[in-house]
């Protein structure tokens, strides 16, 4: 299993929007992220901050990331979320949200 977690920006105005929009999350996202292998996937907000923490159970984490990536609906989704957000300037090459590096675990 591969733990990811990631964070970005969300300037005050768009919380509610945002909080919405993922009280509601569109089924095929969601079926989406599930045939990807993507479990326990929780988004928090601290401030204008977002943070995010997914599990990986697949073998093939780039392909199913691409497949993702590729998938029409998800595509729709990210169109009315990604505006709403605002990714962090230290963020790497190729990153939307910013991926943490994990510092501590206990099983």
């Amino acid at each position: 299993m591969k733990r990811v977690a990631s964070v970005i920006g969300l300037p005050p105005e768009n919380v509610a929007r945002y909080e919405e929009l993922h009280a509601n999350a569109w089924p095929g996202v969601l079926a989406r992220l599930a045939a990807s292998h993507v479990t326990n996937y929780s988004i928090y907000r601290h401030e204008d901050l977002l943070f995010s923490y997914l599990e990986y159970v697949g073998d093939d984490y780039e392909g199913d990331m691409a497949a993702v990536a590729a998938d029409p609906i998800t595509q729709e989704w990210w169109a009315v979320c990604e505006p709403l957000q605002r990714p962090l300037a230290d963020r790497s090459e190729g990153e939307w949200w910013k991926e943490l590096p994990e510092v501590f675990h206990l099983d």
